[in-house]
């Protein structure tokens, strides 16, 4: 336990060191120097972010039979995305199954919701990856073709698997009958049964990953329009080849939300087109203060007026 705690800080300190290294000052200078339209631009897409970002597991969740309204919807998402944002690799998201239970009386399907969304989640920024290696494998090779390729179809080999019930509960019997403990056995067979209630149908799942292709290309477009702000004149392709690859090592649960990381692997892919690491850094952190710092904030606000309420 005490290993993993240290883990998880490993990409702060590292973060910290990147900002130091640079200097804060010119960090600063980069950040109230930005050009206000394109600023702006990019935090109206921020926003367009979250809306798409709630659709995509509310999708999935309306495919359940489970019903909520949009605007609760929005909240629960950002009180979930305050736990994802502070804790590694986002696992924390995974509250949202205890919100739903409200609307599915089991906390199966809410936890079906976060798998689904989950999986489809990286798959999708695996496929945006897939392409942007064939665009430009010559110029970087960051996560190579074949490992994003065996990554992504391994994914959906496991999600048409899992999604079967009783493929399921065939692979998941060794696990049941010899590694739960007795007195959580029926727990877990009622958490199990309900998981599987209301799957959505596979013809949905194309639905799903559309939604989840759009998100990803709303949030790198913030991106893209506040590192035009700093002065990063990329097309946006390049944007859409280097950030999904700063996506995946943001997954690794060494740090949080991404911070040193993702950061570390911008600079070096910007780098090979000559951009200063300063005005990465600086696009990568407004970016994380614009879709990450101030939806997390509004999220624990109304986690923080929930409990005065209770």
């Amino acid at each position: 336990m005490k290993l993993k705690k240290y883990i998880s800080i490993i990409g702060v300190l590292l973060f910290v060191y990147i900002l130091i290294k640079l200097k804060i000052s010119a960090v600063f200078r980069e950040v109230v120097n930005v050009n206000l339209y394109y600023f702006i631009v990019g935090l109206i897409f921020a926003i367009f972010f979250i809306i798409f970002q709630t659709s995509k597991w509310l999708m999935i969740a309306y495919k359940q039979n489970i019903i909520l309204p949009f605007f609760e919807a929005i909240k629960i998402n950002l009180m979930t995305h305050f736990y994802g944002f502070i804790t590694p690799g986002r696992v924390g998201v995974i509250m949202r199954a205890n919100y739903l239970k409200k609307y599915t009386k089991t906390i199966g399907g809410g936890i079906c919701n976060f798998t689904l969304d989950k999986v489809l989640e990286i798959s999708s920024v695996l496929f945006i990856a897939i392409i942007s290696s064939l665009i430009f494998q010559q110029k970087f090779n960051v996560i190579p073709l074949p490992v994003s390729l065996i990554l992504f179809f391994g994914m959906i080999i496991l999600t048409i698997i899992f999604i079967d019930k009783n493929r399921s509960k065939f692979l998941l019997k060794f696990v049941y009958l010899k590694l739960i403990p007795e007195k959580i056995k029926d727990k877990a067979k009622l958490t199990f049964n309900s998981f599987y209630e209301n799957m959505p149908k596979k013809r949905s799942f194309v639905l799903f990953f559309l939604l989840n292709l759009l998100t990803w290309m709303t949030i790198y477009t913030t991106a893209f329009f506040i590192g035009k702000s700093l002065g990063i004149n990329l097309p946006f392709i390049y944007f859409l080849a280097i950030l999904p690859l700063g996506t995946l090592v943001a997954f690794i649960p060494i740090t949080l939300s991404g911070l040193g990381t993702r950061d570390l692997v911008l600079i070096t892919l910007f780098g090979i087109f000559s951009i200063e690491a300063t005005k990465v850094f600086s696009m990568s952190l407004l970016t994380l203060f614009l879709t990450g710092i101030i939806p997390a904030l509004i999220g624990w606000l109304i986690i923080f007026k929930r409990n005065l309420s209770n």
